[in-house]
């Protein structure tokens, strides 16, 4: 046999390889029964993503393209592609990483609160919203993303019609999300004020109950209420924030709220990615 038959035949075979490698892995990766949250770190901004069963949706997108370098390191790098991107509210640190997000990824679905903004970057992640092609709906309680049998996203708040949630401060419109796979659940609060937090309790009461606490408005005073979090009594708390930022977040009375009642608080300024993980039994933090 020649030098290049033989090349071409080790060639070959290490393509053969690779390719049943990829596959295995990419079965591997879709059979998974554990679903994951992902709170990335993006600085003082959000950015949250669920991956489960094959399916990965991404709320927020943080401020600038940090988001990208997230999803890269959470997601197999074959993929390219989310099922759903979720913008909580029109704020620059939610929204501003989702014009690069959807000009790299393949996004099915966008779905947002119906609060309005003027601003330059909600113009433009209307514009790629449009170009991308995806499905585009306005979220409102009730809504229900199903991730599978045993998984699904729920939004909670805002309960009016968009015509009226256009109207509002952006903080106030904040969608509210419950994550549940099994018995596992997690409260996703966006940037929600003490008073919408208040209303929830009223609506749910002991119904929001939850493992995970994404901690609302980067721990800010003006959330994390005591009705709210004596409803939801977290085991876990996070809170996506940037070092040294201008704003005092988080609020040292938030973090000793959440601490007073025994929840293990983490925060990406100190951490940076944390990654929540649930075999349908609770959720657990991963190292």
């Amino acid at each position: 046999m020649s030098y290049m038959s033989q090349h071409r035949r080790l060639v070959i075979l290490g393509v053969f390889f690779f390719m049943t490698m990829m596959i295995w892995v990419f079965v591997w990766y879709s059979s998974r029964t554990a679903l994951t949250l992902t709170v990335l770190d993006v600085g003082q901004g959000d950015a949250l993503l669920i991956q489960y069963a094959g399916k990965q949706i991404l709320i927020d997108g943080g401020k600038n393209g940090a988001v990208l370098s997230g999803l890269g390191k959470s997601m197999p790098f074959w993929d390219r592609s989310l099922d759903v991107v979720i913008a909580t509210h029109p704020d620059a640190d939610h929204i501003g990483g989702l014009p690069d997000v959807l000009m790299r990824y393949d996004v099915g679905t966008v779905i947002e609160s119906g609060n309005m903004s003027d601003t330059a970057v909600y113009e433009e992640f209307k514009k790629d919203i449009e170009h991308e092609g995806a499905v585009h709906i306005m979220g409102k309680s009730g809504t229900i993303i199903r991730l599978g049998d045993d998984a699904y996203l729920e939004i909670l708040f805002p309960d009016r019609p968009s015509e009226e949630v256009a109207q509002w401060e952006s903080n106030m419109a904040s969608l509210v999300v419950r994550l549940v796979h099994g018995t596992s659940v997690a409260i996703l609060t966006g940037d929600a004020p003490d008073d919408v937090e208040e209303y929830l309790v009223g609506v749910y009461g002991g119904a929001l109950r939850g493992d995970v606490l994404k901690v609302g408005h980067h721990g800010s005073k003006t959330s994390t209420s005591p009705a709210f979090l004596a409803s939801v009594l977290p085991a876990y708390a996070a809170i996506s924030v940037g070092c040294d930022n201008t704003y005092g977040h988080p609020s040292a009375d938030v973090v000793s709220s959440l601490k007073s009642v025994g929840v293990i608080v983490s925060s990406t300024c100190e951490e940076g990615t944390i990654v929540y993980e649930s075999e349908g039994k609770g959720f657990v933090i991963k190292k």
